[in-house]
């Protein structure tokens, strides 16, 4: 069996790759997150994405190495993670009753062979009108950092969301399907790894 490799130091991608039963080592990749200037996001994710996969994949001589970089965007702008508490009350005030995109760059790249997938899932999200009070509290309960947007779906910030279209897996860090058919592409069997685990 292929050894899969999570290039990402992040709890939730390793929970929700522990959901649907996967084994696979964590291998931090560190890296600078910065989008290359004035590129398209999608495209700007997916480099991201790419250059965590690469660098885990030097140190390794064989596996899967899968890395993922998750961004907010609202009106063309993209959001990334605040600094501290007021940064992250802002970026909450400018989303309230708005709507957003959740985009998360995969990529999966075989570390023997070299060969490397690339790809994206972008979902909408759509904020309620939330009060000052409800933004500073949420804030203050420390859900609001080390994640784009200054929140996380699978937690308190719950509250903060109306409702999503497209994947729900997208907005707290990983979207599953995508990556089930990015694995099936280096004909790795998601079903038997499930089974013995």
């Amino acid at each position: 069996m292929t050894q899969l490799i999570l290039a990402s130091a992040s709890p939730r991608r390793r929970r929700l790759l522990e959901q649907i039963g996967l084994s696979f080592r964590v291998v931090p990749a560190e890296v600078a997150e910065d989008l290359p200037t004035g590129c398209d996001p999608l495209a700007g994710v997916m480099e991201v994405a790419n250059r965590k996969a690469t660098k885990v994949a030097k140190g390794e001589s064989r596996g899967l190495i899968l890395a993922a970089d998750t961004i907010v965007l609202l009106a063309g702008e993209i959001l990334g993670k605040p600094a501290g508490f007021e940064e992250a009350v802002a970026m909450l005030a400018r989303l309230k009753g708005r709507k957003h995109e959740v985009i998360t760059g995969v990529a999966l790249r075989d570390a023997a062979g070299g060969k490397c997938l690339l790809g994206y899932e972008v979902t909408t999200v759509q904020m309620r009108a939330l009060t000052v009070r409800e933004i500073r509290a949420y804030v203050a309960s420390g859900e609001a950092y080390d994640k784009a947007g200054a929140y996380g779906i699978q937690g308190k910030g719950a509250l903060l969301v109306k409702g999503i279209e497209g994947c729900y897996f997208n907005v707290v860090g990983l979207p599953l399907v995508r990556v089930a058919d990015m694995l099936k592409s280096f004909n790795f069997d998601l079903w038997s790894d499930k089974e013995r685990g």
